[in-house]
């Protein structure tokens, strides 16, 4: 098996095409170099002494940049180390539109939103783990955000288990809950408006201090992408709601209702804040490796 990857003469074309593909800037071959395909070579030397399935987490808030670098993991431990892989995100074990209407109707309007905790199926997502580490067909979930549902079942992929890696991917993962005092004050206007008695805040910490600990717990290995503050996040997100309504004017798309405006954008970032500050404070403590960005989302340094 190969173990070297930084100076293999096979990793620039491999990477080059996935620029290409992902849309990324000439400069990203060089962060692969600098510190991703170490990561890479680091992931593997663990994955030699480990049993079984290996899981990797990689956390972060929007925008920072995970779904990327799990599609990056993934290309070089397939295609370049050989092993049987899978990239899954926490968004495609969101409950169903349904499942959350109901929560709203029943606890808190917030909960009709999908990405906080308490928002995901968690037994889903702990069973379908646990079925990727042991032999045979599994049909691995997806959810459809333009239309704010989970994927038919008859719809999923299914792929051959066991894999060796699996790449986990997504914004709260890893993220302890917080203490009961912490929830007493709001982080913005949505909580102190909108939730002035933390009925959605603590159903949301309870939610973390329940499956979404299991699943956590089910990590052999975690990345954290840190961003520089919590305000880059609407920044970060803007950007993305900027990009996406160019493309939907170049292609003369009729989906440019789903652009967000400044204002739904900003309401929108603070569902998220407080489990998004909460994760800046503490993660960098439990993560294997930490990432700190720049603010134009590039790498400054590894913690």
């Amino acid at each position: 098996m190969v173990t070297q990857l930084v100076m293999n003469p096979s990793l620039k074309p491999i990477v080059d095409d996935f620029i290409e593909e992902h849309q990324l800037p000439e400069e990203y071959f060089s962060t692969v170099e600098q510190w991703f395909a170490p990561l890479a070579e680091e992931i593997l030397q663990d994955i030699s002494i480990h049993n079984g399935t290996y899981v990797i987490g990689i956390s972060g808030c929007q925008g920072s940049g995970k779904s990327t670098l799990a599609a990056l993991l993934l290309l070089l431990l397939n295609q370049m180390l050989g092993l049987r892989c899978i990239n899954l995100s926490i968004d495609d074990f969101y409950l169903t539109h349904a499942e959350r209407q109901s929560l709203a109707n029943s606890v808190h309007p917030f909960l009709a939103t999908r990405g906080v905790p308490g928002t995901h199926d968690m037994d889903l997502a702990i069973n379908t783990i646990d079925a990727l580490k042991i032999h045979g067909e599994v049909a691995v979930p997806r959810f459809d955000k333009a239309v704010d549902d989970r994927e038919p079942q008859a719809q999923w992929p299914v792929v051959q288990a066991p894999m060796d890696v699996i790449v986990l991917e997504g914004w709260c993962l890893a993220i302890d809950a917080q203490s009961e005092e912490s929830l007493v004050q709001a982080v913005n206007e949505l909580e102190a408006n909108e939730d002035p008695d933390s009925t959605w805040r603590r159903y949301v910490n309870t939610a973390m201090q329940d499956r979404y600990q299991t699943f956590n717990n089910l990590m052999d290995y975690l990345v954290m992408l840190k961003a520089p503050d919590f305000e880059k996040v609407y920044q970060w997100r803007q950007n993305q709601e900027d990009k996406l309504a160019e493309k939907y004017q170049q292609d003369g798309s009729t989906d440019s209702h789903r652009i967000m405006t400044p204002e739904e954008l900003k309401r929108f970032i603070q569902h998220y804040e407080r489990v998004t500050r909460h994760g800046l404070d503490t993660l960098p403590d439990k993560a294997d490796v930490v990432f700190q960005l720049t603010d134009r989302q590039t790498i400054d340094k590894r913690l």
